[in-house]
Formats: structure tokens, sequence, C-alpha cells
């Protein structure tokens, strides 16, 4: 299938500078507050005037503090504390209550009790007075299997009254429970229970049943606005099944042998081929696409994808799996190790401090002219580095921290403005350090990272010495010497010691092999991994998929704006009322916030897993997964993403502690105000979204890594400053790919770029990986060449389409086949024919046979 056949999304205008997220109403506060710091960040010719005004005020005993508003005072205060470390570990997910919390919107809380209601309807004639934890495990099952029998009644309500009853058996039974802590180890025994009696496939039949039910998606199609109401047996069925997945995915040491089995048992469920021919994330991918199709616009794409991706998750395996994996897949080929673990080399980074915005800068200076009456000389931007290498960011300019993209393009061709090079500075005093010396002992010296050479690299460097001091190449020959002077053996003896194969250049090479010689090496032997099943039942509408997670990312991402023609991703937190009051209206409002921010951590999860586990299953299925994705218009979509304030969408407050699970089951519920919401939970950062926020860079970092052409769409979406603007998160992993994706594309930017943004090279070469002879700083590259762009996406389409017919296409096989030349064998063989063909039989030879012409003499003819 050719590039330009398949369905792209119209993402128009996904780099809009003015797209930006709108505050609300009562944000008026912040409204003025970014205006104040747009106006200090332009830094015009009438900044130097507004800067001349304010000392010759001072020079006269006044205080400029008094000129400004109060607002603007504030926020002077406010800018001069300097943002704090973000205590953040990354890792697979939230802990296990968190996840659980944000399985449920805030408008299901009634639903609590109508769960506990109906169980207790039921369990009361069964039990006779005794309550759920006191019975025995005997007691248990045999009641479990009475609700798994009702399940299979034909009466719609009475089955969704059993599974609600389910449902609050897997969430613990809270009601006989007196702290979170007994709720989640009894959610743990039920889960368990469960699974083991069979729920699991009962569910999977009726989840089928409702997908393919006509009537409600015909009915959810005509309705004008569709709430909770129109899902209500869907979410049911999908909590269920989400609280079974993510219970039995977490491990803990306590765990019974039997549960460690179960798991196992699970787990290969999951993944094998059981429901009709494929895995269970295929029927949920089905659901995805088939929502953003609008023919089931009902479907609660929150539960789907979240469950999507805890399916993959655990069938497929987390970061830690996935660099064990790694670690076997080289003993496997004979590749040496690993040089360090990546996973343990990020967390021990520190965050760096964030770039100088221009009010931190004019605040700073009017401290200093307050404290010294005296004139200072004006002294040069570029000799600041030498009070600021304890800080790759410092002073790094300070335009980047609200410019529009299109202030780069001078950045990169034109002179530096003069006023944008002078500024009045006053050298800082010694830093204090940073953390405790006991601190320090933790982190190692030097780079972080070993040091990393291509034999590609080494093949080009060989290349260039040869035409230099011979005057001929050897081809693809690293061995031969000969000739060259001492030092190049030195080098190449260098670049040998580092030298890094990868396991997917092993595979390419391998690949090449087997396309130029079928008959000699034979079939190739596929291992039938998770990975592989997955990809196998995904490769047929694999476009499709990667285009609808992308459609959703686009509606939940908060660059968005509302059009009428986008997809409705609130079906399952709107509620059948909309508010009337003002209490009301600010809970749903923080509910939709913190449904969009979900949808969005779900999708950049499920996004990267899929792309790290197909790349290490097989390189040629990371790039298509990676083409499609490119394709639609994903660059450009996180790009989009990432075009908003930040700071400000990490320190998000989308919560309401007390309505969380299992909190709001076990606790007395207070009484809600606005000021109460407003003020939000006490955490530092919203984890999800920061989270979200890493995943993104991720994905945005394998799509580019070693691609030209892309890495160019970088540029021409103007990414550096945005990308920059990234930065002022103080958390050394977010910081760490935000660098990458700088360094990938300062070739391009131009010297002036560079030259102007000197502290994030330093960065750059503080905290990224390093390969010998890659000149990124100087962009001297010979892969640089534009004219290679457009043939190297070709190139690679064209790989991955031969990879796929010789693996996948078994029809292809057929013509290596020996071929039957015996007339009676071949006349004998019997063939199927359609039921109707005995009756058209006759017109068919008269059609075909006796009305063409036949040249025999053509038959008489050399060919």
């Amino acid at each position: 299938m050719q590039a330009e056949d398949m369905e792209v999304p119209i993402i128009n205008n996904l780099i809009d500078n003015g797209d930006r997220q709108k505050p609300k109403g009562k944000d008026v506060f912040k409204d003025q507050q970014k205006e104040s710091e747009h106006y200090a960040n332009s830094r015009g010719g009438c900044g130097s005037v507004v800067e001349s005004v304010v000392s010759q005020l001072e020079g006269r005993g006044f205080d400029p503090q008094l000129l400004q508003p109060p607002w603007a005072r504030h926020l002077s205060c406010q800018s001069s504390m300097e943002s704090p470390n973000l205590e953040f570990e990354y890792g697979d997910t939230d802990t296990l209550t968190a996840e659980l919390s944000e399985l449920y919107s805030y408008t299901e809380e009634p639903e609590f009790a109508l769960n506990r209601d109906y169980f207790e309807e039921d369990f009361r004639t069964h039990a006779r007075g005794r309550r759920w934890i006191e019975l025995t495990v005997e007691e248990q099952r045999a009641y479990v299997m009475r609700l798994l029998d009702a399940l299979e009644v034909t009466d719609r309500d009475k089955r969704l009254k059993v599974a609600r009853a389910i449902l609050y058996l897997a969430q613990g039974v809270f009601d006989e429970c007196d702290t979170e802590v007994d709720v989640l180890h009894w959610s743990r025994h039920n889960v368990f229970l469960l699974y083991d009696m069979g729920i699991f496939t009962a569910l999977l039949e009726l989840l089928s049943m409702e997908i393919d039910n006509n009537q409600a998606c015909s009915s959810a199609v005509r309705k004008p606005a569709i709430s909770l109401a129109d899902s209500t047996e869907l979410r049911v069925l999908l909590s269920i099944m989400y609280l079974m997945v993510e219970t039995i995915r977490v491990q803990t040491e306590d765990d019974r042998p039997e549960w460690r089995t179960a798991r196992e048992a699970f787990k290969n469920e999951l993944g094998s081929p059981l429901h009709n021919g494929e895995p269970f994330a295929l029927l949920l991918f089905t659901m995805v696409t088939k929502f953003c199709s609008m023919n089931a616009p009902h479907f609660p794409m929150k539960k789907v994808l979240l469950l999507l991706w805890k399916t993959i998750l655990f069938t497929l395996g987390g970061f830690e799996e996935l660099q064990e994996m790694k670690v076997r897949g080289r003993e496997r080929l004979n590749l040496p190790p690993l040089p360090e673990d990546s996973i343990k080399v990020v967390r021990a980074m520190r965050a760096a401090s964030p770039p100088a915005s221009a009010m931190e800068l004019i605040e700073q200076q009017q401290q200093q002219k307050r404290g010294r009456r005296s004139r200072r000389p004006l002294v040069k931007q570029d000799s600041l580095d030498t009070y600021n290498e304890r800080d790759p960011f410092k002073n790094d300019d300070a335009r980047d921290e609200e410019e529009d993209p299109e202030d780069t393009d001078s950045g990169i061709e034109g002179e530096v403005d003069p006023m944008d090079r002078d500024v009045i500075i006053q050298p800082p005093p010694p830093p204090p350090p940073l953390r405790p010396p006991t601190e320090r002992v933790n982190f190692p010296k030097g780079l972080p990272w070993a040091p990393k050479v291509r034999e590609k690299d080494i093949e080009h460097f060989l290349e260039t010495s040869r035409n230099k001091f011979i005057g001929f190449t050897l081809g693809n020959d690293i061995e031969t010497l000969v000739g060259l002077p001492r030092p190049i053996h030195e080098s190449v003896k260098t670049l040998k010691q580092h030298k890094y194969v990868s396991i997917a250049e092993v595979q390419i090479k391998r690949e090449d092999e087997l396309q130029q010689c079928p008959l000699t090496l034979g079939e190739e032997e596929v291992e039938e991994t998770s990975a592989e099943m997955l990809y196998l039942g995904m490769l047929p509408n694999l476009s499709q998929y990667v285009i609808a997670l992308l459609k959703l990312l686009l509606a939940a991402a908060p660059t968005s704006k509302a059009k009428t023609d986008s997809i409705n991703i609130l079906a399952d937190v709107l509620p059948e009322e909309m508010p009337i009051t003002v209490l009301q209206s600010m809970k749903l409002g923080i509910d939709v916030n913190r449904h969009k921010e979900i949808i969005v951590k779900a999708i950049s999860a499920l996004l990267l897993l899929l792309l790290k586990h197909y790349k290490l299953n097989h390189i040629y299925q990371f790039e298509i997964v990676s083409q499609h994705l490119v394709f639609a218009n994903c660059i450009p979509l996180i790009l989009k993403f990432f075009n908003q304030n930040i700071m400000s969408y990490i320190s998000a407050k989308n919560s309401i502690c007390v309505l969380d699970f299992p909190h709001c089951v076990v606790h007395e519920m207070p009484e809600l105000t606005a000021e109460s919401l407003e003020a939000g939970d006490s955490n530092q950062f919203c984890w999800r979204n920061l989270f979200s926020c890493i995943n993104l860079l991720r994905i945005l970092n394998k799509l580019t890594k070693w691609k030209h052409s892309r890495t160019m769409m970088l540029v021409v979406f103007k990414s550096a400053p945005i990308l920059k603007r990234a930065l002022k998160v103080k958390q050394a992993m977010m910081q760490l790919y935000v660098l990458k994706l700088l360094k990938i594309q300062t070739k391009y930017l131009g010297r002036q770029w560079r030259k102007s943004n000197m502290k994030t090279m330093s960065a750059i070469y503080q905290k990224v990986r390093h390969r010998l002879n890659d000149d990124w700083a100087y962009g001297n590259d010979i892969d640089a060449r534009p004219w290679d762009f457009q043939a190297e996406e070709c190139a690679l389409r064209e790989s991955i389409e031969k990879f796929n017919s010789r693996r996948y296409d078994r029809s292809r096989n057929g013509e290596f086949a020996p071929v039957d030349n015996c007339l009676q064998s071949v006349l004998g063989q019997r063939v199927d024919l359609p039921e109707d063909f005995h009756y058209s039989y006759e017109m068919w030879l008269e059609r075909e046979v006796f009305s063409q012409p036949i040249q025999w003499e053509g038959l008489l003819q050399n060919p």
C-alpha cells in the first residue's frame, strides 16, 4: 500500500501559534500575568527606554516597584523564586491506588452505592445475615458460581444487576471495610477468585455482544447528546475487566503460589489468540476504530484505552522487562553486553536549572541597582559563560520564554540584535552548594553515558582518510590500514573500542541476506512471542489503529480547540442532567479536564510500549508503525501539544482527592465548596501529566532518531523554541529527551542559533550520549544533504513491504513450489465451483468459448 493511498486524518494548522490554551473567565489574574511576561520577553526597542527611565527614577531615590500594579508585584515575587526540583520517579504506571481511581469519573460516584445495593439484595438471600468477609473460601466460590450462572440469562436488566454485583466484589466489598488498605486487600482476594471461577471469559462474551449491538449503536448515532446512561452496560463490563487485569498484573511480596500461577496463566491467555483467533487487545483496538469512525459514539473511550494500555503492558511487559529482554537478545546474537543500564543512569541524573525569564533578569538588575548606586559597565553576553558554568541554562537566550516560532528565522541566518547581546548584569556571587556533600557521592563523575560508534561511522571515517592520504577507497573494509599515518591507526583503534552493534543492525543484515538468497537460507524460524502475535493481528488494519489513536490524542490535547466535526470523547463523563449550580459546574469542569489528561496518559504510554516492543521484536515492525505515525502527522501533533504553558500543565490540579476511589467509599464525604475545589491537592506536580509529557518526548525521539527527513520536519515546524520552553520543567528525564531532540537538529539551525544558545549546547554536551565522530555542533554532516530526504522514506517503505511480503504473505511462497507438468493430473484436479455454476454453465460456454474466435495460426508462430 502506497503512502498516498492511506487514509490520513486532516490535522491542519497544527502549529498555530495563536492556538494556545486560553485562560478561563475566573483566571483574569493569570491572563494579566501572561501579558506581563509577554511584554517583558518581547524586549523590543521600548524595553531599553523603560530601563533608562527606571534607572533615572532610582537615581532620585524612587522605588520603581511602586510603578507596578499589585498583580505585577506579586508576579515579580513569584518569578524571583526558582522552581524546585520535581521529585518524580518515572515508571510503567503510577501507584495502584492512583491507577484504580483514574478508572472512574467523578460523575460515576453515585454508581458505587448502586453496585453495593444490587450485591446486598442478592447476597442477602444466599448468606442469611452473614457478611462476605465472614464466608469461607468454598462458600465464596459457590456464590460466585451462582453469579456466573445468572450472567447467562436473556433479560438484559437482570444481567446488568448481576454484573454490578460482580463489580462490587471486584471493588473490594468496601461497605464491609474500615480502611482503604482493607478495600485493596479484599479487592485483590476477590479478583483472583473471580478469575479462577472463569468470570473473565464470560465477561468477554458479553463484551462482544455489546460491541455488536447494532441497536444501541444506531440509537446513539441519532442522539443529539450522549451521556453516561448510554454506555452503562459497557462501562460496568470494562470496569470489571480493568480491575482484574490491573490487580492481577501488579505483583506483591505476599502473593500466594497459586496467585503467581494464575498470573502467568492470565498473561498467556490475554496474549494468545483465544478470542476469534486474535488476542484480546485486538478486540479493544476494534472498539477504538469503531468509535473514531462515528459508528459507536457511545463507547466509553477512557475505559477502553486504559484497559488496552494495561493489557499490552501486562502481556508484552514494562520497561524493566524490556531491558531484560534486550540483554537476553544481545546474548542470543553473541553481541557484547550493554555499556550501562539506561534506566539506572537516567534515575541518577539531576535536573538542571531552567532558562531565566526576562522578568527575572530585570528584577535581578533592579535589585543590584538598589544595592549599589554606582554606574556599572556593560558586560557582553558571551562573557557571562565564565560566571555561569555551574548552570547550563542560565541566561540562555531569554527571548525563548514566550518566543513565537517565527522569530527563529532571523536567528538562523541574520544578525543578533545588539540589545539582545548587551545585558547589564553584575557577576553573581559564588553559588551555594545545591545538595549536601553526602548526596554528591551517589552520582558518577564525568559524563553519564559511555560513547558509542556505529560501524557506518568507522567506514565513513576510513573512507575520508583513504581519499585524503591514498587517493582511493576499499569499500566497506574497516580492517586494512595500509598506507595510513599512525594517528589514523590510533583513531580507528579508539573508534573500535567504542563500537556498538545494535540488535536492529543485525536484524537488517539478516533480512537482506534472506531477501537475496531465499532458497539457500530457507524459511526463517519466527519465535511466537506475544509481540509477534499482536503485530500479526494488527498488520491488516495497522494504519486505521494508528490514525484512530492520534485522532483521540488530538481531541484530548489541551491546546485543541473545540470543533463541531471533532470526536466527542466526553461520552463517559457527561451526566444525563447538566449542572445547574456553580459548584456543580466547577466539579464537572475538573472532571472533564481530568478525563482528557487520563486519555492522553493512556495513549502516550500505549504508543511508546508498542514502539519499544516492536523495535526489539524486529526493526521493520517498529519502522512500519513509525511511518504510519509520521504519515498521520504525529510529529506536528506532539509539537502542538507542547506549544502551551507546559509548567501550568504539569502542575495542574484537576483532581478532587475526597472523590477518588477508594477514599470516597470508605470515608465520610465532606461538604464540597468552591474554595476547596479551587485549592485542589497539595502535590507539587501532577504525576500523570508529567508522565504523559515524557512519553510524548520519547515517542518523538524514536520517530526522528537517525531519520534526517523527519529531523527536518522538526526544523520546518520550528520546534526549537517550543522544546526550549519545556526545559523549564526541572525533571532530569524530561530535560534529557528535550535535549536529545534539540541535539539532532542543531546542525540544521545555523551557526547564529548555536552561537546564541551556547548554554543549551553545553547542557547537551553534559547530559546526552556522545557519538565520537558526530559533529552535531558544527553542521558538517554528510547525511544532511537535502536531496536525500524523500528517497530515504521511499527506500524504507520498500524495505518494509519486502519484509512483510516475505514473512507474512503465505501466497507469495507459491512461486517456489514445484510445477505439475502432467496433463492428466492437472485435468484431474478437483476445482471448487460455486453452487449456481451449473445453472449458467451453457451461457458461460457460449460467451467465453464458442463466441470467441480462436487464432490457431498464432500457435505455430515463434514467440
